[in-house]
C-alpha cells in the first residue's frame, strides 16, 4: 500500500515540475539575418589536398620530406620538409600549373609525385638531384 502510495506520489511530483508556460512554434522560424549576406558570398575554395608523401634523399646526403599537393586533380604545389614534424615551406606551381614549383624564399623543385627522382633547390644547398 505504501509502495503505490509513494509511486503516485513521485509521479505527480514529476508532472508538477514541467514548464507550463505557453510555447508557439512557428514553421519556418524567424528571418535569418544572415540570408543576405551568405547568399551573396563568393563560393568557398577548399585548399589542395595531399597527393602522396614521399621521403628524397639528397646527393649531398640530407633527407627531405615532401607532400605533393592536388587541386582538382592537377598538381598544385608541393610541402617540402627537411625534418619529419618540422615546419613544412609550401611550394606553388606556376601560373600554367606546371613545375617547377617554386616559393619566394629560394625553393625551387622539378619532379611529379610518381617520379623516384627530382631536382631541388634549397637556400644555402643549391640545385641538387635527390631519390627515394
Amino acid at each position: 500500500m505504501y509502495r503505490s502510495l509513494l509511486l503516485t506520489f513521485a509521479a505527480a511530483l514529476s508532472l508538477g515540475a514541467c514548464d507550463s508556460s505557453d510555447h508557439t512554434i512557428v514553421q519556418g522560424g524567424a528571418a535569418d539575418p544572415m540570408a543576405n549576406v551568405l547568399a551573396n558570398a563568393a563560393p568557398v575554395q577548399l585548399p589542395p589536398s595531399i597527393q602522396t608523401s614521399r621521403t628524397y634523399r639528397c646527393k649531398d646526403n640530407s633527407i627531405v620530406y615532401i607532400e605533393w599537393l592536388q587541386q582538382d586533380g592537377r598538381p598544385a604545389g608541393a610541402n617540402i620538409r627537411s625534418e619529419r614534424s618540422g615546419t613544412p615551406t609550401q611550394l606553388v606551381t606556376a601560373a600554367d600549373g606546371n613545375p617547377p614549383f617554386r616559393a619566394a624564399s629560394g625553393y625551387s623543385l622539378t619532379g611529379t609525385a610518381a617520379s623516384s627522382s627530382i631536382t631541388l633547390e634549397q637556400p644555402g644547398k643549391g640545385l641538387q638531384s635527390c631519390s627515394t
